[in-house]
């Protein structure tokens, strides 16, 4: 099967057979949740919630993405049951309870986000290559740690980065002498930020793991950010 053959919103089934033959390893449902992969549903247009559709009358795809509903998922539930999404421009919305129930033959994934985790699996089984000098300048600014972090805990994270308390105690995250020259230059290693929002804040691993799959500038640490998984058997 080629890049071609993924249909842009692949089935479950569709995704689990390219990835195996992209990787040489079986994959199921709950390892394509477990390596962040968010799974979406086809919602036609229904009166009964015209906050989720506005004036897309034709329906939308709704993505699934919180823990509770995709750790039923990986769990081995014998449907989907959405309570939290997005609407059509994107806003996160607590749906009215028992939420939205498909069947999990609706489930689909995005071809671009298979793709790039194939990419992401196949970087990281190269040998590493070393460039501790180098690395130890680099980073990634405040704005982009909000962006990538900030909606995955319940602490202030913009003050906890200021402050350097807790999980930042010592240089911690930071790169070391970054902020020399201000704080707006203070740059922040993705990777550690990351294993201490786990350990500390109890972030969970999948949430994290699709964070590094959903932004492209994090992609500079992606083989170093598997490598650690591997190490942590995470």
């Amino acid at each position: 099967m080629t890049n071609t053959e993924l249909p842009f919103r692949a089935t479950t089934e569709q995704a689990c057979d390219w990835l195996a033959l992209q990787t040489g390893t079986p994959w199921t449902l709950a390892r394509l949740i477990e390596h962040g992969l968010t799974p979406f549903v086809w919602l036609d247009y229904d009166a009964n919630m015209p906050e989720l559709f506005d004036n897309a009358t034709g329906g939308y795809p709704a993505p699934i993405f919180f823990a509770a509903d995709t750790q039923r998922l990986a769990a081995g539930s014998e449907d989907v049951l959405i309570t939290i999404t997005k609407d059509v421009y994107s806003i996160v919305i607590q749906l009215k309870p028992p939420g939205i129930r498909r069947a999990l033959h609706e489930l689909r994934f995005l071809k671009k986000a298979v793709q790039q985790l194939a990419d992401q699996l196949k970087r990281a089984a190269l040998p590493p290559v070393v460039k501790l000098a180098q690395e130890s300048r680099e980073g990634i600014p405040k704005e982009q740690v909000m962006t990538a972090f900030a909606g995955l805990v319940n602490i202030n994270l913009e003050q906890a980065l200021a402050s350097g308390g807790g999980i930042f105690g010592d240089e911690g995250a930071r790169i070391k002498g970054s902020g020399k020259k201000g704080k707006n230059k203070t740059l922040w290693n993705p990777v550690t930020l990351a294993l201490g929002l786990h350990d500390v804040h109890r972030v969970p691993m999948s949430h994290l793991k699709r964070a590094f799959v959903s932004h492209n500038f994090l992609e500079p640490w992606s083989a170093n950010w598997q490598q650690t998984l591997a190490l942590l058997d995470a």
